[in-house]
């Protein structure tokens, strides 16, 4: 088991790497006039926003890159793990880059992303797959210990996983502060799992994530400052699924993240109720903007989901313990 204060180091260098370059990155993102275009059919609160630079996930990559890295515990699941992280956030930087830069409002196609996704999934679940002692192995919450082995079956479950994930991260990241803090209380919970079952190098990462998303809060919270962007949004998305799939508990990221899992569930019921009836069945998916149309304010929205992923990431600990 890690040390709670070799932990706390990791942290507090991630934080400190994230405060500091903030106040110098974003002033240049402002300059570039890298800024955020608003849709126009979402909260009229939003309009607002429009122009406030985003792309900001490159702070948090460098603070868990540089936390990391400077923690002295490199291995292999920490290579895949920032693998995953730089992958997926570099994924989501060109997207932004195509949006924000040429002025192209699509970004890459939704074909494009997801060639992307399942190539970086595909190279983590085949690492998993062949070096891992826990090989196909999945841990099943609730059931004392007991895992699941599903043999060949696991590479296309764990990469459908991954994909899932690191899109479900990014239609969470609609609100200031929603998808760095959920992210923040969720990576405590998977530094305290990764600490219990002696995955060091991976407590290790989780825990500089804790610091980055803690140290991009003091940017991004309401009022934000700057956005992450999906190079954040991405990259935080790869972090959660590296540190699910690396342990092998993949089946817990309903559970912990069930934020996540509630954003992209409800713009699935959004989408198939509309074909099948013609109607919405929320006011706006993902569900975070229903919220803000039925009257909740913003920090509200926030401040609940805050909170519904720490009762969430307590009641998936008790699984472990």
């Amino acid at each position: 088991m890690v040390g709670f204060q070799k932990l706390m180091l990791v942290a507090l260098a991630a934080l400190a790497v994230t405060i500091i370059t903030g106040p110098m990155f974003i002033p240049m993102l402002r300059r570039l006039k890298f800024g955020q275009t608003v849709r126009d059919d979402g909260p009229q609160s939003h309009l607002a926003k429009n122009g406030t630079p985003t792309m900001g996930g490159i702070i948090m990559v460098a603070g868990i890159m540089v936390a990391s890295l400077l923690s002295g515990e490199l291995d292999t699941n920490m290579v895949m793990a920032l693998v995953s992280i730089v992958g997926f956030g570099l994924i989501g930087f060109i997207d932004d880059y195509i949006k924000v830069v040429l002025k192209r409002s699509l970004g890459l196609r939704a074909y494009q992303k997801l060639i992307g996704q399942f190539a970086l999934a595909l190279v983590m679940v085949f690492y998993q797959y062949s070096v891992a002692d826990t090989g196909s192995s999945i841990f099943v919450p609730f059931m004392d210990g007991y895992r699941l082995d599903l043999g060949i079956f696991y590479i296309p479950f764990t990469v459908l996983v991954i994909v899932a994930t690191v899109n479900s991260v990014n239609l969470t990241d609609g609100l200031d502060g929603l998808a760095s803090g959920v992210t923040l209380v969720i990576s405590v919970f998977f530094t305290a799992v990764a600490s219990l079952l002696g995955y060091t190098s991976v407590a290790i990462v989780c825990a500089a994530v804790f610091g980055a998303c803690l140290g991009f809060l003091r940017f991004n919270a309401y009022p934000a400052k700057v956005f992450m962007g999906d190079t954040g949004s991405m990259a935080l998305g790869g972090a959660v699924a590296a540190a699910a799939v690396l342990m092998n508990i993949s089946l817990i990221i309903p559970i912990a993240g069930g934020i996540y899992f509630a954003e992209s569930l409800s713009v699935i019921i959004q989408v198939v109720g509309y074909k099948l009836t013609g109607k919405r069945v929320f006011r706006m998916s993902p569900i975070h903007h229903h919220f803000e149309l039925v009257g909740w304010h913003e920090t509200k929205v926030v401040s609940v989901f805050w909170i519904a992923s720490l009762v969430l990431g307590i009641l998936a600990f008790l699984a472990f313990i």
